[in-house]
């Protein structure tokens, strides 16, 4: 971590409760005197899969409103919910729970903070989303380069790309073995996402009505595997929502980062009438940081 403001960097890890889980983040809550360019370094000098750079939002005296960006050790990321989980409680442990109105290339997300159990959680409400088919063609192109079988895919949850803030491409597994087993062409898979624009890939298996397996890998933003993905998370709702796979009022519960070693947990949640999906998560402080 060589940069120069790294005593600015605040770390933490969303979506667990534990150190040795969740998807870390750096966080820096002043980054107003900080180019693309230095913010592009931080975030790789870090290496985490993104960090949050927080700047005064529309209102500059609102200090619970911010302009919210993100970058990958690669490249700036329109949306991340991991980080949006953990600037927020973070401007939480600073100004105390409550509500915050971030702004981000992709639109408006209000966050809640709240603590639960002593720990603090954050609810991010995400853009309005969308969900489109996905060209055959791709689909095969993604599995290629992932070493799947179109066989080994759940037919009841066929292949969308899903959007609320960034694009992934949902792919079902069979089996929780094939989720399991994850190694792919990082070449391959990253060459399609950047002509389909999109972020992750978001390979899911389902265990029951509401609960869910997911891994995501990330080879546009430089990282083999996210942790824990909010922006996938919010996306994944709903993609459910349009298929009919769960209630109007659910809730959706899930995993991710287990087979990593980092174990997520990530809540969705559906409102009737309510277009904009809801994701929960805890987040903790690095301390020290992960190296």
């Amino acid at each position: 971590m060589n940069s120069p403001i790294t005593d600015n960097v605040l770390h933490y890890t969303a979506f667990a409760t534990s150190p040795h889980g969740g998807n870390p983040a750096g966080v820096v809550l002043d980054a107003a005197g900080l180019d693309d360019t230095t913010m592009l370094g931080i975030a790789a000098a870090l290496g985490y899969s993104e960090s949050a750079f927080l700047t005064p939002g529309p209102d500059p005296d609102d200090l619970r409103s911010c302009t919210l960006r993100f970058f990958s050790p690669e490249a700036e990321v329109d949306f991340c919910g991991h980080a949006t989980v953990a600037a927020a409680i973070a401007l939480g442990e600073k100004l105390g729970a409550g509500n915050f109105d971030l702004h981000t290339r992709a639109g408006r997300v209000p966050v809640t903070v709240h603590e639960e159990a002593g720990i603090p959680k954050a609810t991010l409400t995400s853009v309005p989303p969308r969900v489109y088919e996905a060209d055959p063609a791709d689909v095969a192109e993604a599995l290629a380069a992932l070493g799947w079988a179109k066989r080994e895919l759940d037919a009841a949850l066929p292949p969308k790309i899903a959007y609320a803030g960034v694009r992934h491409l949902v792919l079902a597994a069979a089996t929780r073995q094939r989720l399991a087993d994850l190694d792919y062409d990082f070449d391959r898979l990253l060459a399609l996402m950047r002509r389909l624009d999109l972020t992750t890939v978001q390979l899911v298996w389902r265990q029951s009505a509401t609960v869910f397996h997911v891994r995501d890998p990330f080879p546009v933003g430089g990282v083999v595997e996210d942790a824990a993905t909010g922006a996938a998370a919010a996306a994944f709702g709903a993609y459910a929502r349009r298929l009919g796979l769960v209630p109007p009022d659910a809730r959706l519960t899930l995993h991710q980062g287990h087979d990593m070693g980092r174990p997520s947990l990530l809540e969705v949640t559906l409102d009737p009438g309510q277009e904009r999906i809801r994701v929960s998560g805890t987040a903790v402080r690095l301390d020290p940081p992960l190296r």
